[in-house]
């Protein structure tokens, strides 16, 4: 994990109304981030501190397109050769 982060300083009260945990509010932080193309699937995953598959569930849920490129599609394939499929 990259050691260079930087803290956003929520206070209590706000999460406590918003009845949100830090994960949470991690997660929503990243799903409209990607929601608006500003943070790569990889990267908003990473944010929300999820796995890729659970991640891209989280957004299926919520109805929101996945960006799904030519690289994606060649990584997948990469993936899928490698396991024999």
């Amino acid at each position: 994990m990259d050691t260079d982060t930087v803290a956003i300083i929520v206070p209590r009260a706000i999460l406590d109304s918003a009845r949100m945990s830090v994960d949470d509010a991690k997660l929503e932080l990243a799903v409209a981030l990607y929601a608006q193309r500003r943070l790569s699937v990889g990267k908003a995953r990473q944010l929300a501190g999820m796995t890729l598959a659970a991640f891209r569930r989280v957004l299926a849920d919520r109805r929101i397109p996945v960006d799904y490129d030519e690289d994606d599609l060649e990584g997948d394939l990469a993936t899928m050769a490698r396991f024999g499929f």
